[in-house]
């Protein structure tokens, strides 16, 4: 069994910071890439940011210059650094990995987390 689970959502004002956090576990082999998705009311669900296992990673155009993307391999935990937060960012973030379980010798990608809420607002 893999389990994600998201924390560090709020609420802030516009302008703040929020850190999130995502750690994968369970009958694990290896972790490949992680990644932060979110999904705002009546809004499809869009990609955010992407770090692979060596470190390398993606931004949303949106999003770059405020968020950063890292993880820690050795804890399974992926992290979100978000500052100068604008009401727009409002949304429930989801965790997202490509991993190897135990048993299995290919990657699968459908893993996600329950998600975590951020709401930026004055």
């Amino acid at each position: 069994q893999v389990q994600l689970v998201e924390s560090g959502g709020g609420l802030v004002q516009p302008g703040g910071s929020l850190k999130l956090s995502c750690t994968a576990s369970g009958s694990i082999r290896s972790v490949h890439a992680m990644g932060w998705y979110r999904q705002a009311p009546g809004k499809q669900r869009e990609f955010v940011a992407l770090v692979t296992s060596r470190g390398n990673t993606n931004y949303t155009d949106s999003v770059k210059g405020r968020f950063t993307i890292s993880r820690d391999n050795a804890k399974n935990t992926m992290f979100l650094q978000m500052d100068n937060l604008k009401p727009e960012d409002t949304a429930v973030y989801i965790c997202n990995a490509g991993l190897v379980k135990y048993g299995d010798l290919l990657p699968k990608y459908n893993y996600w987390g329950q998600g975590t809420q951020v709401t930026v607002s004055s």
